[in-house]
Formats: structure tokens, sequence, C-alpha cells
């Protein structure tokens, strides 16, 4: 097992619309990812995937900087999110990536953390975890991706409304995690590590009614700033990123 630190982010959101995110996406690959072993992407990369036949420049371009990183030694993951659950085996392939599905359990280091998108805590919020169920069925997603691209852009853009108005009248605590539920999770993987997104609301909490040492480190999305986990042998630790522009000898971490 190489020294090379392990990297998670998770909830970029990429899109056309947003390219600085996109060019704070590619200046982390060239001055973080590209002396790791592996990158772990953690769900929501996308702040949309209709399918992987349905290709723009902006896919291929992320495709293409993904390769070129694989190419160069490191391992790169990519778990689905609430946003980019559609995203399949040949969109994986040609980013030189590999799918894993949740939960993950990740062995590195002498030691085991437990991966999650981190939606699936989110069971307060009963309108969400339905919807959640139904998209997720694989008989659902084989009958939208059958039909033709408009169709499925109509639907996603009529879900994404409704799914904003419904959020905009619901307590914050409901679209945070359900502490009972993370507490089941890290107890069934007998785990003390847990790492997920989904949120934005980037935090290290500690968990004693696990174990008195058990913690969960939850990533923030890109839309101001970046936001990474680091494991090495020696630590873990949660990057902030304040600069959107990101180079080695000039960023800014907390």
């Amino acid at each position: 097992m190489s020294d090379k630190p392990i990297l998670f982010i998770s909830d970029l959101h990429l899109e056309p619309g947003r390219p600085d995110i996109s060019q704070a996406f590619f200046s982390f690959l060239d001055a973080f990812a590209v002396k790791a072993q592996a990158l772990y992407i953690l769900g929501d990369f996308f702040n949309l995937w209709l399918g992987d036949d349905h290709v723009t420049e902006l896919s291929t371009q992320i495709a293409g900087k993904l390769h070129a990183l694989s190419n160069a030694g490191v391992a790169i993951k990519l778990m689905h999110g609430n946003r980019d659950f559609l995203m399949g085996e040949s969109f994986a392939q040609s980013c030189g990536a590999e799918l894993i599905q949740e939960p993950y359990l990740l062995d590195a280091f002498d030691q085991q953390i437990l991966l999650l998108h981190g939606d699936v805590l989110c069971t307060r919020d009963h309108d969400y975890m339905s919807f959640r169920q139904m998209v997720r069925d694989p008989k659902w997603q084989q009958e939208f991706l059958s039909r033709p691209i408009d169709e499925r852009i109509e639907f996603a853009t009529k879900a994404r409304k409704q799914s904003q108005s419904m959020s905009s009248n619901k307590a914050a605590d409901i679209m945070d995690v359900t502490p009972a539920d993370v507490t089941k999770t890290m107890l069934k993987h007998n785990i003390i590590t847990l790492i997920h997104g989904h949120t934005h609301r980037p935090a290290v909490h500690e968990h004693p009614k696990v174990y008195e040492s058990a913690v969960r480190m939850v990533l923030g999305d890109w839309d101001d700033g970046g936001w990474y986990i680091s494991w090495t042998p020696e630590q873990l630790f949660l990057h902030k990123i304040d600069s959107p522009v990101i180079s080695d000898g000039n960023s800014s971490l907390k």
C-alpha cells in the first residue's frame, strides 16, 4: 500500500453555467489529485445526469481530464449522488474510473472507512426518500433511459422545480442526516469513521454513542470555493479551499 494520500470530494454540481467550478476542479486535479494514490468522488459530481448517451462538451472535457489522471496512476472511484444516479459504466470507462456502490467500505492504512453520498441518511425527509426509492429502482431507470433526451430533460426540470418548492417549506433539520440512522449505520458496519457529502454542511462530528473515538466527516459543496478530505497514514483532514483558482503553491486551506 502506497503512503500517498487518498482524497475525497463530493457535491461539485458541475454544469455548463458554472465554468468557475469546472476550472477550480481542474486546478485541484493538477495541484493535489495528481499526487494522490486515489480520488473518491462521492456523488453529485454533476448537477444533472440524464444518461451516458447524453454526451455534452462538459462531460467530454471532464472525462478527458479524469482519464489523464488515471493514466498518471491515480485510481478514480465514482459514487452516485441524488443528482447523477444515472451515471453508468460507459461514462466511468471513458474516465478511466470505477463505479462504486454505497455503502462502500474502504480498507487502507490498516483502517476502514465507510463511504456514502449521504442522502440515504436523511430519513426524516419522507418526500425525498419516497422519490429516491422510485428513481433508484432499476426498472424505473431502464424505462426512463429509453425515453428521448428531450423528454428526460423535461422530466428533470419539473422534478427539480418541485423539489426546490418543497424544500423551501421544510425545516432545516429535516434535510440533514438523522442521528439515529448515523449511529445505526456505523454500528452495522462496525466502523468508527464515516465520510459523506450531500447536506452541504461541512464539518467533523463526534459520535460517542457509536464508539468513543467515532467521527463523521461531512464534505461541503463547491459553490463558493471547494472542500476535500485527505487521508494519509498520519491523519484524516477536512480542507477548505477558499480561492476558486487552486494552485499547489498558492492555495488557502483550512
